[in-house]
């Protein structure tokens, strides 16, 4: 099947470039010409891993970028709208979406054979009933349902791996207004022959994708929750609370003579420094907006924000319970990606964090291995270090809070340079007993002689 896909972000491009390995033809859409270029040269505009080698397999042969959307429809079967859908105020901001779907709908107009229109962009249900084919019929002159079809497929990519999240996915969702709609979408994942298919209406689809990312945040959130509490008490450590919880069947699979198979679910059950990145905030926020613009409060949603929230405050106070004035201590932060495996730092927690310290006026030095934001208006004032050793030198304090797999050496990075200063564990992934002085998301040693973890 020949497809565009207008957006060359995570969703846009990791699609387009996982469709074109599946033997559809796609041309890639996007305003912005370095990109298109980039693409079009089989270099990778994002990290994600495995997405240069699908490039190098695809670009030239059934995988192209453009910034012609126009000639992309008009040469093109179906064309999913891949755009950004930030948040202004609170709300979700649909000007992307919108200006996407009338400039589709102009590409429409000339073209006698029938098309479909789906929604990928993440959008708050109703979206694509509502602003989508209002802006594609009136831009057309043609309606949806009649002369073109219109659908929703959210997407369930995971930033670090979403090639393999796209290649072997739980679910399919299969939102459209009518079944010709349906099937022509449907027949783009033909291949997926052993994946579970939901066939719906848009909103439920728009909603589904709502409800899962919600669900996910409010695991976290409840995470943390619990995890303050324990360092409340004192002696009761968040890790091995949420270990425990993870063996209840309802998150750990027991097949006799056959290892424990753990639920994905419980990735999202640990304490840490709060949930960021393009997706979970953002979507959470649009759905509490869109419920008071009903008139339908969400109070479980409304707590999960909160705690999320006042994550990058708990990370602080654990560095002034050992220096209540924060005025010039040199101050190290690991990592500015919101996870590990991407360059993306929408929402990360290391902002606010990085915010708070230098209200208190710290001296701030950030690393990440990957994700190097030189002008980020966040980071004014900030060292940007070259490697973890020059990130850790002369530091008083080292918070941790991207679970980045090379940041599990710095003890042994600290012992190099004869240093030891503060660690404060945002991810949980140190081991305590390596570092003289030591704070952890959710535990706190009571000074008793029997505090302590057992061994």
């Amino acid at each position: 099947m020949n497809i565009s896909i207008v957006g060359t972000g995570y969703v846009g491009l990791v699609s387009g470039a996982c469709l074109a390995d599946r033997g559809h033809k796609v041309a890639c859409v996007d305003i912005d010409k370095r990109k298109v270029d980039l693409i079009n040269s089989a270099q990778a505009p994002i990290h994600e891993l495995g997405l240069p080698e699908l490039l190098k397999r695809n670009v030239g042969a059934r995988l192209s970028a453009t910034t012609d959307l126009a000639a992309a429809v008009t040469g093109s079967d179906i064309t999913f709208i891949a755009v950004g859908t930030p948040a202004i105020d609170g709300h979700i901001d649909l000007r992307f979406v919108e200006q996407a779907a009338a400039e589709i709908g102009r590409a429409m107009r000339d073209k006698k054979s029938y098309h479909t229109l789906v929604v990928k962009s993440t959008v708050i249900p109703g979206t694509t009933d509502g602003v989508v084919r209002q802006s594609a019929e009136k831009a057309s002159g043609k309606v949806a349902g009649r002369d073109f079809g219109l659908g929703m497929n959210p997407e369930f990519l995971t930033e670090g791996r979403a090639i393999e999240d796209f290649m072997t996915p739980d679910r399919i969702v299969i939102g459209g207004i009518d079944r010709r709609s349906q099937d022509v979408l449907q027949s783009v994942y033909a291949s997926f022959d052993k994946t579970p298919v939901i066939r719906t209406n848009c909103r439920t689809a728009e909603m589904i994708k709502y409800a899962s990312n919600s669900l996910l945040a409010t695991m976290i959130s409840f995470s943390n929750e619990i995890a303050r509490l324990c360092s409340a008490v004192g002696d009761i450590d968040a890790l091995d609370v949420m270990r425990g919880v993870h063996q209840s069947l309802y998150l750990t699979s027991y097949v006799e003579n056959k290892e424990p198979v753990k639920a994905a679910l419980s990735s999202f059950l640990e304490a840490g420094c709060g949930f960021g990145g393009s997706c979970l905030p953002k979507d959470v926020t649009a759905l509490v907006a869109q419920g008071a613009d009903l008139g339908i409060p969400t109070p479980v949603l409304n707590a999960v924000l909160d705690v999320n929230r006042n994550q990058p405050e708990e990370m602080v106070r654990l560095v002034t319970k050992h220096f209540p004035d924060l005025r010039g201590v040199k101050t190290t932060i690991l990592g500015l990606a919101f996870k590990p495996d991407t360059d993306d730092i929408r929402e990360s927690p290391a902002f606010p964090i990085i915010r708070l310290l230098r209200s208190a006026g710290a001296d701030i030095t950030a690393y990440d291995p990957i994700a190097r934001p030189e002008n980020h208006e966040g980071l004014a004032g900030v060292r940007l270090a070259q490697s973890l050793p020059d990130a850790l030198k002369q530091a008083q304090v080292v918070m941790l809070v991207t679970r980045w797999q090379q940041f599990e050496d710095v003890a042994g990075e600290l012992a190099k340079l004869g240093l030891n200063p503060l660690v404060v564990d945002g991810r949980r992934v140190l081991d305590e007993s390596a570092f003289k002085c030591y704070e952890g998301i959710g535990w706190r040693r009571l000074a008793t002689p029997h505090a302590g973890r057992p061994s």
